[in-house]
């Protein structure tokens, strides 16, 4: 018998304030292509996991999301990137983690909402 299990994340909501302002950043500052949108969502292509903004029909669905993390191959690059675009990083690219002969990377931002995301590398040393 087939057991029911999840197998990966389909889509992740961000709810976001002003729809307009926010499919500008994800689609011209951040690259990510626009599949679709309506008056009160988008949907973004991030390479096999669809992004959704959306205005919140609720108030309970008007907090800020979880952190997203974009995996990039050269993540000082793309930093100094998005800050000529006017991203709002919190900190600059730094090492979280080693193991073996890998180096983990992460550098975090802010969205047009103020919610944080953060871009991620793992680098072979």
């Amino acid at each position: 018998m087939e057991r029911n299990t999840i197998e990966k994340v389909g889509q992740i909501g961000i709810p976001v304030k002003d729809l307009n302002k926010a499919i500008s950043f994800y689609k011209d500052v951040l690259e990510l292509q626009l599949l679709f949108n309506t008056d009160n969502m988008a949907f973004f292509e991030c390479n096999g996991i669809r992004l959704l903004l959306s205005l919140p029909e609720k108030g309970e669905f008007a907090h800020s999301s979880s952190v997203i993390y974009f995996q990039i191959d050269n993540i000082k690059e793309k930093y100094q990137e998005l800050i000529k675009k006017g991203v709002s990083f919190i900190d600059e690219p730094h090492i979280v983690a080693k193991m073996g002969q890998t180096e983990t990377w992460m550098t975090f931002f802010k969205d047009t909402d103020g919610n944080t995301h953060a871009l991620m590398s793992e680098v072979q040393i």
